[in-house]
């Protein structure tokens, strides 16, 4: 799980406004932070069903926001896809 201090380093790098917490761009990056996380705890803890049900559900998230931020705006789509590595 990711703390309040990098929460916030995220929030203010991805965000569009001094107040914008619930942007898409702010949202993508968060999941990518705590799924990154969650794959780093099942290198050790493999049998863990029910917190990777919980990552499967943010993975599914994350893609619906992707999709909405490609749709609706694609050079902000194509600059968060390239500053957190997501697609190649």
């Amino acid at each position: 799980m990711i703390n309040g201090d990098s929460k916030s380093e995220v929030i203010h790098k991805y965000q569009r406004q001094a107040s914008d917490t619930g942007s898409p761009e702010v949202q993508v990056a968060l999941l990518t932070r705590r799924i990154n996380s969650l794959t780093e705890h099942f290198k050790s803890h493999a049998k863990d069903h029910s917190s990777r049900r919980g990552l499967l559900k943010m993975v599914g998230q994350r893609r619906r926001l992707l999709e909405y931020l490609k749709r609706n705006d694609r050079g902000k789509y194509s600059k968060l896809i390239g500053d957190l590595g997501l697609r190649k």
